[in-house]
């Protein structure tokens, strides 16, 4: 198993399966968030969105393991629906 420093701290690398799995959970608790803005037809904008924080939240977990790599995905804000 590899390991990641990062400080004080030691971090395992997981297997891909459970990855894998720990990624299905993470987007199954955005989509339990985010399913308040599930109306008025903005279902799209929130599978959208729940992709792009799934994005940013393995980016921000790389980042922590010390990989030299940005964790934003947007440069700009998106637009709105409604725009």
């Amino acid at each position: 198993m590899r390991h990641y420093r990062r400080g004080m701290s030691n971090y395992p690398k997981i297997p891909e399966d459970q990855y894998q799995k720990l990624k299905f959970q993470m987007r199954g608790q955005y989509m339990a968030i985010l399913n308040v803005f599930k109306c008025y037809g903005l279902n799209p904008y929130v599978e959208d969105a729940i992709e792009e924080c799934v994005k940013v939240a393995e980016n921000f977990a790389m980042a922590v393991r010390g990989k030299d790599k940005p964790i934003h995905i947007l440069d700009k804000p998106k637009r709105r629906a409604t725009e």
